[in-house]
Parts: C-alpha cells; sequence; structure tokens
C-alpha cells in the first residue's frame, strides 16, 4: 500500500543523511517530492535516481525569497504542497557557551529555527488552498532535554525552540485541517555529528538499545506522521532514541 499517493511534498536538508531516507521512502510510498538542500551535487543525484517524482532545488533555508522559490517550483511541477518535512539542520561548533562564537550561534539559530518558521510560514498558504496538511519539523532529543553530547547552547537552544514552534503553530492552524508535529531523534547516525563520535563505544552508554539508529528508522515515523494515518495527531512530539531520554 502507498501511504502517500497523491500528496506533494517539501523536505530540506534533503540531500543526505536521514533526508535522503525520508526522500526516498516518500516517492516509494507515492508522494511526489522536492528536494532541497546547499549541497547541489548529492541532491541533484538523489533526485535523479528518484526518477520523475522527485525534483531537487538548490535552498538556503534561512532566505525567505528562497522559500518563495522552493514554492513556486512545488506547486508548478507537483500541486499544492500537502507535506512540509523541516529536516535542515546543523549542530555548530563543539563548544561551551563562552567560547562558542556569537557567529557560530546565529548560524545555528538562523538554520535551525529561522529555517523551520519561513518553511512554515511559506508553505501553510498552500496546504491551507489544498485543504489539508502535515508539517513534521525535526528537532532532537535536545530540544526535550539536555541529552549527554550536546554540541552547545545554541544546538539545544535551537531544539527547543523547535519544539515549542510546533506547539504553537499546531494550535494555530488544528481547526483548518493542517497538522504539526515535531520528531526527536537522539543517537541516529548521520551527517550532523562528527564521524569519530560513533566509533566511541562510550558513545552507547546512555543509550538502552546499545546501538546507533539509522536513518530509515527516523523516516518510518515520519511517513507516519504525515500520511493520513495520523490524522488525529498534532501539537505532539515524538522521541527516536533508543530508550535514551528514559534514563
Amino acid at each position: 500500500m502507498k501511504r502517500l499517493e497523491g500528496k506533494v511534498a517539501i523536505i530540506t536538508g534533503g540531500a543526505r543523511g536521514m533526508g535522503e531516507a525520508h526522500a526516498r521512502l516518500f516517492v516509494e510510498h507515492g508522494a511526489k517530492v522536492l528536494i532541497t538542500d546547499v549541497l547541489e551535487k548529492e541532491g541533484a543525484d538523489l533526485a535523479d535516481s528518484l526518477g520523475d517524482d522527485a525534483i531537487f532545488i538548490k535552498h538556503d533555508v534561512t532566505s525567505e525569497e528562497g522559500w518563495m522559490s522552493v514554492l513556486e517550483s512545488a506547486e508548478k511541477y507537483f500541486g499544492h504542497v500537502t507535506i512540509l518535512v523541516n529536516n535542515a539542520g546543523i549542530a555548530g561548533a563543539f563548544a561551551n557557551a563562552a567560547n562558542l562564537e556569537y557567529n557560530e550561534f546565529k548560524k545555528v539559530m538562523a538554520i535551525n529555527v529561522d529555517g523551520t518558521f519561513l518553511g512554515m510560514k511559506t508553505v501553510i498558504p498552500s496546504m491551507l488552498k489544498a485543504g489539508v496538511g502535515s508539517i513534521v519539523n525535526i528537532s532532537s532529543v535536545s530540544g526535550l532535554q539536555v541529552a549527554p553530547g550536546s554540541p552547545n547552547a545554541a544546538y539545544v537552544g535551537s531544539k527547543f525552540a523547535v519544539t515549542g514552534l510546533t506547539k504553537m503553530v499546531a494550535l494555530e492552524y488544528a481547526t483548518r485541517g493542517i497538522r504539526v508535529n515535531s520528531v526527536h531523534p537522539g543517537g541516529v547516525i548521520t551527517g550532523i555529528a562528527p564521524a569519530a563520535a560513533f566509533d566511541n563505544p562510550k558513545a552507547l552508554e546512555p543509550i538502552p538499545m546499545m546501538r546507533f539508529g539509522e536513518p530509515k528508522e527516523v523516516s518510518n515515523l515520519v511517513l507516519f506522521l504525515a500520511s493520513d494515518e495520523a490524522s488525529y495527531i498534532t501539537a505532539s512530539e515524538y522521541k527516536v532514541d533508543g530508550g535514551m531520554t528514559a534514563k
């Protein structure tokens, strides 16, 4: 069964890692997908591999003009947008507050928070025209509690902000056919953390399942939230962390 048949999705940060896994699974389940990322070659290659059901646009999520261009392209090629996955994000430099450069702080906040807000602001009118929409904001376990190994205050602050934005926008549009939820991965192998972090056996100690998650294990949840199967779910947060936040 194709669970996203007839749906049109925008996935940011879609060129690799979790974003790539989301895009592949969405196309497999019948969605038309517009992939965005700053990684042009990787994004274009991914879209080519997915065929006519996917296109790629190079996109800086902190640019309001860029968001308008993305929306125009999605509507031109596929129709009104009914799914938005705000997946783009960065961790920033590993540093404590006194050593974290302010420009680095602003960069992390701009991509993780401004990008998420601008995505919702831009795409919601298209969803209202379609009469239905699902927004999935990728936060982190660091957006629920200060998790072991969190890189810096900017990252934690930005992910808490995404959690709050999700709830506020969900309440604003709860009676208008648009659902908004957040997903909180922890210990998942993606490009956002240094590869060395996954080679350190001590990194498994906070995870009760004693293994790292794979991107598709997050994508399976994102698929569910994007689908009509989650029709009564909004303003909620979902952890994919191998039990990390239970400790």
